[in-house]
């Protein structure tokens, strides 16, 4: 049974739909339904949507992740013009972009995805674009690619720790992981990482991962709790009490990150307009 902290409090109001209906009109996907997100009735009540590009399908297979893995459709070359209209339909002020993976394409997805951060940019000039990518096997090239499309903030998730990797994750590598970050880190893009607790870890791995983040160029970082989306995922080890969380959350401003969303219900795109704006806060931007 989980704690009481973990119960969540439907929000409804006549904006969720309307958001529905812009997704559903433009045949696009968002993460918020395909990973089961916890927090979707609250963000699309407050009109965001973090949308995932590249399809549905992922070809990867990580133990937590509730998007389905198998043979993708070849991309949609209307995407990245399908999902900048949406986002000038919803007035978005900070919109999130996310990805399955596609290792069955020559260019892992690269072009699709700088050709989707320019179409918002062009037909949104002034809002915030923060993409959450994958690891692209940590090719320079591809991350180039991706990076000279000057999206705002550049996010990769570590997802859990060094010791739990092999475990949680199909194909990605920790040590690639961070390789990716400080890629982007060193082209000068606001950089940002997360996390899962509830999976075995113990806290001094996590204080561990959140330096290696930080040596790596990582500014902004988010810690939410693990949640099985079902039976066949990775099972849940510990719900993380609250005040751990706010443990984590004063190290991590300790260790010196811009900003540190920590709690049982925080995801990497959780509030992400709330961290960004916090984040160039602490930089006097």
């Amino acid at each position: 049974m989980k704690p009481d902290w973990l119960k969540i409090k439907l929000a409804g109001n006549e904006t969720g739909p309307a958001i529905r209906r812009i997704v559903e009109t433009h045949r696009l996907h968002t993460i918020c339904s395909s990973g089961r997100c916890p927090n979707i009735g609250r963000c699309w009540s407050r009109g965001t949507a973090t949308f995932m590009i590249l399809g549905n399908i992922c070809t990867r297979s990580c133990r937590f992740c509730a998007t389905q893995t198998g043979r993708p459709e070849p991309p949609d070359a209307d995407e990245p013009q399908k999902v900048a209209e949406s986002i000038r339909l919803m007035q978005l002020k900070h919109a999130v972009i996310t990805s399955v993976d596609r290792d069955d394409l020559p260019d892992k997805g690269a072009a699709h995805w700088a050709a989707t951060v320019r179409a918002v940019r062009e037909q949104n000039p002034h809002s915030v674009i923060e993409i959450l990518i994958p690891d692209f096997d940590a090719d320079a090239a591809l991350l180039q690619v991706v990076v000279e499309a000057r999206p705002d903030v550049v996010g990769h998730n570590l997802e859990t720790v060094e010791r739990l990797t092999p475990h949680v994750r199909s194909r990605a590598g920790y040590r690639r992981s961070l390789e990716v970050l400080q890629r982007v880190a060193q082209q000068g893009l606001p950089v940002k990482s997360g996390l899962m607790v509830g999976l075995g870890e113990r806290p001094d791995e996590v204080v561990a991962t959140m330096r290696d983040a930080f040596d790596a160029g990582v500014r902004l970082f988010t810690i939410g709790q693990y949640l099985q989306p079902t039976a066949k995922h990775i099972s849940v080890t510990e719900y993380v009490h609250p005040s751990q969380f706010d443990f984590y959350r004063q190290t991590g401003l300790e260790i010196g990150f811009w900003n540190i969303a920590s709690g049982p219900l925080v995801r990497s795109s959780f509030m992400a307009d709330g961290q960004w704006e916090a984040g160039t806060l602490k930089l006097g931007v």
